[in-house]
């Protein structure tokens, strides 16, 4: 006869003190920092915009910086995992939101990017009960694309430079949609094949298996009462005629 199984210790979740996570709290912080230099002058003083454009560039380039250190030192930690997605949208959404209200970027631009970055933000805490998605290739592709379109707009460049900006917004723009409706596509499907959603579909059959059973038994004991009960009704029926005869 064996003994119980030793189980294996449970290792401790990193300190939400860490470098990573203070990259991250630095994002943060840089975001009004770059909107004021962003929106500064109406956004007509050149120098300004230079220094916000190199904000913004510090901002991006901490957000490569902390996800590989947490991943590389096991600084991974849930305050991590909540705080580096907001960090993301609040920065590229303050610097749509200052180009639209400097009348550089088009309103529907804005309100069509932070609409997707909101709703598969929610759509992944909504499935995380049935598992956890991943960035996908076309996800870093996305963020590179609109990083590189928000620096091109953010510096004072010249006509021709400035085409380039609108090329590379309208590939990110595209892709943000392509990539959003992936995400969607990918939501659904987790839901519907993850254990959690297979092992609900097997219970709910079960379930329906029984209630079934139950209605034919209760069918079949009616049914066989109401045969018992017709002979009788017949036989008594027939007495009360012959003594009526009588």
């Amino acid at each position: 006869m064996t003994g119980p199984q030793p189980t294996k210790p449970v290792a401790p979740q990193a300190s939400a003190w860490n470098i990573a996570n203070a990259l991250t709290v630095l994002r943060i912080a840089l975001v009004p920092v770059f909107g004021w230099l962003l929106l500064f002058g109406g956004g007509e003083d050149e120098t300004y915009r230079i220094l916000a454009a190199a904000v913004f560039a510090v901002a991006a380039i901490t957000d490569r910086i902390d996800g590989d250190l947490a991943r590389a030192r096991g600084l991974v930690t849930d305050f991590g995992k909540v705080a580096d997605p907001i960090a993301d949208k609040t920065l590229v959404g303050m610097a749509l939101v200052g180009l639209s209200l400097l009348g550089e970027l088009p309103w529907w631009v804005t309100v069509l990017v932070l609409a997707r970055e909101i709703g598969v933000t929610a759509m992944r805490f909504f499935v995380i009960r049935h598992g956890v998605m991943a960035a996908s290739r076309g996800g870093k592709v996305k963020t590179a694309l609109q990083g590189l379109a928000i620096f091109l707009y953010v510096l004072p460049l010249p006509g021709n430079w400035h085409i380039v900006a609108v090329a590379v917004m309208a590939a990110a723009v595209i892709v943000t949609v392509v990539t959003g409706l992936d995400y969607v596509f990918r939501a659904h499907t987790l839901r519907t094949t993850s254990p959690r959603a297979i092992a609900k579909r097997e219970r709910r059959a079960a379930m329906l298996r029984e209630q079934a059973a139950k209605l034919r038994a209760t069918t079949e004991t009616a049914r066989r009462a109401a045969k018992k009960a017709q002979p009788e009704s017949s036989a008594g029926k027939n007495k009360r005629s012959s003594q009526g005869k009588s």
